[in-house]
């Protein structure tokens, strides 16, 4: 990762897992599914915090509901 990009929700490794892109052990791959499975249980006090900020819980929903 380049030192002036901050990641998002996923690491890169984890993105490149879960998008095929990197050959892990099938071990692996359900160890990185678990690991953003609890990242997603964690997102509930992010999520009030973006709410209480004001406009960053509207960028966050525009974003992840682009395509609908």
């Amino acid at each position: 990762m380049s030192d002036d990009r901050r990641r998002g929700l996923l690491t890169d490794t984890e993105r490149a897992v879960l998008l095929g892109n990197k050959e892990v052990s099938e071990n692996y791959y359900y160890t990185i599914v678990s690991r953003v499975r609890n990242k997603l249980e964690e997102l509930d006090g992010d999520l009030e915090a973006l709410e209480k900020h004001g406009g960053l819980l509207d960028e966050l929903q525009e974003i992840v509901c682009e395509d609908e």
